[in-house]
């Protein structure tokens, strides 16, 4: 196999999930249907995780929280333009484009 096989992202996805998962085996369709989308799920949830945490410290989203649920997110509507000039790519207050790198 190519050196470039070895490093492609795919092939990270794979050693990632049997490295959270030792014990795991399976076969090539259920790696491909089943382990490859729950490690990108695993990601994908990493990444809101850090997005939400984010959006609630800068006060754009509000969490709530009780005993009988997960932790909900809503929008923060005393922020409802701030949101907006978020989404525009602005800094707040400014009207200037916003040129630092977000996560989209």
């Amino acid at each position: 196999m190519s050196k470039k096989g070895f490093e492609s992202e795919l092939a990270r996805k794979i050693v990632s999930y049997y490295l959270r998962n030792p014990e795991a085996a399976d076969t090539l369709e259920g790696i491909a249907r089943w382990r490859l989308m729950e490690e990108e799920i695993h990601h994908a949830v990493t990444r809101v995780q850090e997005a939400l945490k984010w959006l609630v410290e800068s006060g754009l989203l509000i969490r709530t929280t009780n005993a009988a649920s997960p932790p909900l997110f809503s929008l923060n509507r005393h922020k409802r333009a701030e949101a907006t000039q978020f989404l525009l790519g602005r800094r707040a207050g400014t009207g200037k484009q916003d040129t630092s790198k977000r996560d989209s």
